[in-house]
């Protein structure tokens, strides 16, 4: 959700000393706070005061061409993620043994507890795994590129029990396999490499369904449009 920003102009004192006529006022017809008069006030310094409100804001990513080594038709490489399971025990599982057999819904996202993973992304698949699994999906699994530790408190965070498994794919082997890393290091907020944002449908390990975010963006992989594709 974008930030609501309010925007004060301060004009210093335009006239030193009493003058026969009359500044005309200066009106502000809009809430873009347009500056309408009949003389110009560019020649005269102006304070701006930004008042920003604590709601969260979405991250701004580079736009960038989509393209990835993996496309419809492939098999997925056999990477190796970790999770923790119910008891808080540290797992590994490899894509071979999370595909093999099943139907799998893969969901990548570019950051837990970022944004647009916790309130929109994440949410929807956790909302839409019953209606999902009576499709004969067996498995709906979200990848970030977050250590285990981050993964499993994003888990409690937002209250998930069994609808999603979430794995860490924290040294990028599975994203860079696939040919999915969204760099962003240039971002203050130090992201660095991660991935980015897609959902697969994957049969017996088999690419389905492909729907390739550009960069961080969030218009065709939700879980609705995986429905679409069942």
């Amino acid at each position: 959700m974008a930030a609501t920003t309010a925007t004060i102009f301060t004009l210093p004192k335009l006239y030193n000393k009493p003058s026969t006529t009359n500044p005309k006022p200066i009106s502000f017809l809009s809430s873009k706070s347009t500056l309408s008069s009949s003389f110009s006030i560019s020649s005269f310094p102006l304070k701006v005061q930004h008042l920003k409100s604590n709601v969260q804001q979405p991250i701004a990513y580079t736009r960038s061409r989509i393209s990835a080594t993996i496309s419809v038709g492939d098999k997925l490489p056999n990477s190796t993620l970790s999770y923790f399971d119910s008891s808080d025990e540290l797992k590994t599982l490899s894509v071979s043994d999370l595909t093999s057999g099943k139907k799998v819904v893969l969901v990548a996202v570019p950051g837990a507890f970022t944004p647009t993973c916790s309130q929109k992304h994440l949410p929807g698949f956790v909302d839409k795994s019953k209606e999902l699994k009576s499709k004969g999906v067996d498995t709906i699994a979200c990848i970030s590129v977050n250590d285990a530790f981050v993964m499993k408190a994003w888990k409690e965070n937002l209250n998930i029990s069994d609808e999603v498994l979430l794995l860490s794919d924290g040294n990028l082997e599975l994203t860079k396999a696939i040919g999915c890393e969204l760099d962003l290091s240039d971002k203050p907020i130090g992201l660095g490499v991660r991935s980015r944002r897609y959902a697969m449908l994957v049969d017996d390990g088999v690419v389905k369904v492909l729907n390739l975010e550009e960069g961080g963006a969030f218009n065709v992989s939700s879980a609705e449009d995986i429905l679409k594709a069942l």
